[in-house]
C-alpha cells in the first residue's frame, strides 16, 4: 500500500538530533489498519520511502495520534533539507 503526503520537517534533540515528518492525521487510521500485517515489535512499521528520488528504508512509529517517519541523514544532507522545510514523500508499508 502506497501513501503520499507533504509535511514540514521537524527535529527532536535527544542525545543526538533526529529529524522526522509527521504523517497527516487523516492517513493514520488507514495506516493503522494496514500496519497490522507488517508491524513488528513495539508498534514499529517498516516502510520504504522516497524523497526527491532518494529511496530509503526506515520504520515509522506512533506519536501524538499519528505516525512519524524518521528522515535519515543519507537523505536529509544531500537534499539540504532543513527544519521547517515542506517535504514531499512517497512511502509504502513493508520493507
Amino acid at each position: 500500500m502506497e501513501f503520499q503526503f507533504s509535511n514540514t520537517l521537524w527535529e527532536w534533540r535527544g542525545p543526538a538530533p533526529f529529524y522526522f515528518l509527521s504523517v497527516p492525521v487523516e492517513m493514520a487510521e488507514q495506516i493503522r489498519e494496514a500496519a497490522r500485517v507488517v508491524s513488528y515489535g513495539w508498534g514499529m512499521i517498516p516502510v520504504v520511502a522516497e524523497i526527491h528520488g532518494i529511496e530509503f528504508k526506515t520504520s515509522m512509529f506512533a506519536k501524538n495520534g499519528t505516525y512519524v517517519l524518521p528522515i535519515k541523514s543519507l537523505v536529509r544532507v544531500p537534499l539540504n533539507l532543513q527544519v521547517s522545510d515542506l517535504v514531499d514523500v512517497t512511502m509504502r508499508l513493508g520493507a
